[in-house]
């Protein structure tokens, strides 16, 4: 049975830095790719960032783009959300999302984590 736990989440300043975490501490066997899914107060969820698993191709939303890097440790069953130069709009809880393929939609992923809260603010 898939598995996600977030953790890492916080309060950080606009312009500082924080890396989100994402363990899978059950089977990942259908599993082939990992996402971040922020979804902020009162709107829906919209997938910013995901990596293969097998590959470590990547794909980014264009408003993380070059803010953003999602990672992955396929040997600690681990993905990471290394978000830089966050603003404030990017206030949402952060749910971890894993799938069977890299897609840019988060409804394509079929398994979710409970979130983690992260808030931009000075």
């Amino acid at each position: 049975q898939v598995q996600l736990v977030e953790s890492g989440g916080g309060l950080v300043q606009p312009g500082g830095s924080l890396r989100p975490l994402c363990s899978s501490p059950g089977s990942i066997f259908s599993i082939n790719a990992m996402g971040w899914v922020p979804q902020a107060s009162g709107k829906e969820r919209e997938l910013v960032a995901c990596v293969s698993w097998s590959g470590g191709n990547t794909y980014y939303e264009d408003s993380v783009r070059v803010r953003f890097a999602n990672s992955k440790n396929n040997d600690k069953k681990m993905t990471y959300l290394q978000m830089n130069n966050p603003k404030p709009e990017d206030t949402a809880v952060y749910y971890c999302a894993a799938g069977p393929t890299l897609a840019g939609r988060a409804s394509l992923y079929h398994y979710w984590g409970q979130g983690t809260q992260v808030t931009v603010s000075s």
